[in-house]
């Protein structure tokens, strides 16, 4: 089955108090490039993440945004520093008595203070955090793979479409190509006997045509032209990643293609030509889409 490099992938999952919510989308790359976007507690199990899913992709640029909420994702206690509140009290004392103040000391004054008092983030236990994670990832990216499968069906009937077009264009230069030879004998006889008034050496003549047919011969090219093309409806059925054999296959059948234009001295076939050039660029456009 043809896979897609572009899809899309959402997925929300809740145990209690936790809630995580995983969005997974991906562009075209020529490999497999994974970043992970995610609060700072689970960054322990990024790895883990990205295996998750690396069971799902070969190719593309892959974004994955992971939002965690819930209480007691992350435990908060506050530290005092009784030495310091104590020094802090005693220099309170001494002052009032130094200046005969009549202001009581509270707890606000104490806890107020510089670095009496701190508020320390301590990370809870991350197993079922962990679990719940990975789980809703995989949800993410069964949907994600889904979207990429239907648009690779797509595609590939796309790419399948245009390829046929081709084929039939070069059933028709190759119903064309022998008339090619019998037109240029024709032309160069009559230029000659234009210009010699009727003293024409066939000889000459049929030498002349032969090394233009030798020059114009493009039958190799269109043996191999069809080739790649049969090879190319072959691969779009593969089950394993396709997209770099594809656009290799395309890069030869457009070479054939441009000797094809380059050799055959004739309007029609240059249409002709032109045509499947246009077919295959879609098909290119295609292909860079392909995993």
């Amino acid at each position: 089955m043809m896979i897609s490099m572009t899809g899309y992938g959402r997925a929300k999952k809740e145990v209690g108090h936790l809630r995580v919510i995983a969005e997974v989308k991906s562009v075209n790359h020529r490999f497999c490039e994974i970043h992970v976007r995610i609060p700072r507690q689970l960054t322990v199990i990024e790895d883990k993440i990205k295996k998750a899913i690396n069971k799902y992709v070969q190719r593309g640029r892959i974004e994955l945004f992971l939002t965690v909420e819930g209480e007691g994702i992350v435990k908060r206690n506050v530290e005092v520093d009784w030495s310091l509140m104590d020094h802090y009290f005693q220099l309170l004392q001494q002052t009032k008595e130094r200046y005969a103040l009549t202001d009581e000391i509270t707890l606000d004054h104490l806890f107020n203070l510089e670095g009496v008092s701190s508020v320390v983030e301590e990370e809870a236990n991350t197993s079922e955090l962990e679990v719940l994670v990975i789980d809703t990832v995989h949800l993410a990216m069964k949907q994600f793979r889904a979207m990429r499968e239907t648009e690779g069906e797509q595609l590939s009937k796309e790419i399948q479409e245009q390829t046929l077009h081709i084929v039939n264009l070069v059933s028709k230069i190759k119903e064309l190509a022998p008339s090619v030879v019998d037109k240029y004998h024709e032309r160069i006889s009559s230029k000659v006997n234009e210009y010699l008034s009727g003293a024409v050496d066939e000889n000459k003549i049929m030498t002349e045509v032969a090394i233009f047919a030798d020059k114009a011969d493009i039958s190799e090219e269109l043996i191999r032209l069809r080739s790649h093309a049969t090879q190319l409806l072959e691969t779009l059925n593969q089950q394993n990643p396709v997209g770099r054999k594809l656009d290799f296959i395309v890069q030869e059948m457009n070479r054939e293609t441009n000797t094809i234009g380059a050799k055959a001295n004739d309007y029609t076939i240059a249409s002709y030509v032109v045509e499947m050039k246009s077919y295959l660029e879609r098909i290119k456009e295609q292909v860079q889409n392909i995993e």
